[in-house]
C-alpha cells in the first residue's frame, strides 16, 4: 500500500505497509505504532476519494488475522514512545492498543502528547513512564492498581488534588519534576501525607522533614515577625 505523504518535505516518500511477516507484537519493545494514514472514513471526510479507490479492499478475516498478529494481549514490556499522534484518527487507534495491554508490566509514553487516559486501564502495570505529556490532573492517568513506580515529569499537573487515589496501591517511587504543582508550598510533605506508602520523591528518599508531625505542622500557619 503506497500513500504520498501530505507534507511538502517528505512529498518523493511513500508509506509503506509490510504485509507478509510473521513478527508479532510482543515480540517488539518500541514498536512504531503510529497509523500511516488516514482510515477511509477519514478520507472520505477529507474528500480524498481517489486515494481511497486506490486502496486495496481489507476482508473481515484479514483484518483479524493482523488483529491476532498485533498479539498486545501477551506484552509484558513496552516502549510506545514518541509516537508522534499528529491526528485524532491516530490518538484513537494509539488507545485502541493501550486498551490490550492487559498483561504489560513495564510501560513507556514518553512524549505522545496525551491528555486523558482515564478510560484506559492496565490491571499489572508497576512501572509507567508518562514523561513530557500534556496531563493536567492525576484524574486524568490510566487506572493502575498495581503501580509501583511512576514517572509525570514535564507535564502540566497544577496541583495535588487526585493524588490520594493512589494511597491503596503499592506506589513506592512518584517523579513530579516540572510541573507546577511541585511549586506548592510544603509540597513534599503534602504528597508523603498523602501516600504514606510512598518511599522516594523525585529522586530523593523520604527524609524525617517529610513527615513532620501534626504539632509542628501548626506554625507554617504562622507568621513570625522579628
Amino acid at each position: 500500500l503506497f500513500l504520498k505523504l501530505p507534507s511538502d518535505p517528505f512529498k518523493y516518500l511513500c508509506w509503506c505497509d509490510i504485509e507478509d511477516h510473521d513478527v508479532r507484537g510482543n515480540q517488539l519493545h518500541c514498536p512504531r505504532v503510529r497509523e500511516a494514514g488516514p482510515s477511509e472514513e477519514e478520507l472520505f471526510f477529507r474528500g480524498e476519494e481517489q486515494t481511497l479507490k486506490k486502496r486495496k479492499q481489507v476482508t473481515d478475516t484479514e483484518k483479524w488475522q493482523k488483529k491476532l498478529q498485533e498479539n498486545w494481549e501477551n506484552c509484558a514490556e513496552l516502549n510506545l514512545s514518541f509516537q508522534d499522534l499528529g491526528d485524532l484518527y491516530q490518538v484513537e487507534n494509539f488507545k485502541r492498543i493501550l486498551q490490550r495491554l492487559i498483561r504489560v508490566e513495564k510501560l513507556w509514553l514518553v512524549d505522545n502528547s496525551l491528555t486523558d487516559l482515564s478510560a484506559i486501564r492496565l490491571p499489572r502495570c508497576r512501572e509507567l513512564n508518562v514523561n513530557k505529556n500534556h496531563f493536567t490532573s492525576f484524574k486524568q492517568l490510566p487506572k493502575i492498581p498495581r503501580i509501583q513506580h511512576l514517572s509525570l515529569a514535564e507535564n502540566n499537573i497544577m496541583t495535588l488534588s487526585g493524588i490520594s487515589d493512589f494511597r491503596h496501591t503499592p506506589l513506592e517511587s512518584l517523579i513530579l519534576k516540572r510541573n507546577p504543582c511541585e511549586f506548592q508550598e510544603r509540597y513534599r510533605q503534602l504528597v508523603f501525607s498523602s501516600l504514606p506508602n510512598l518511599k522516594t520523591l523525585d529522586g530523593i528518599p523520604k527524609l524525617p522533614e517529610d513527615c513532620s508531625p501534626p504539632e509542628i505542622r501548626f506554625f507554617f500557619k504562622m507568621c513570625t515577625i522579628l
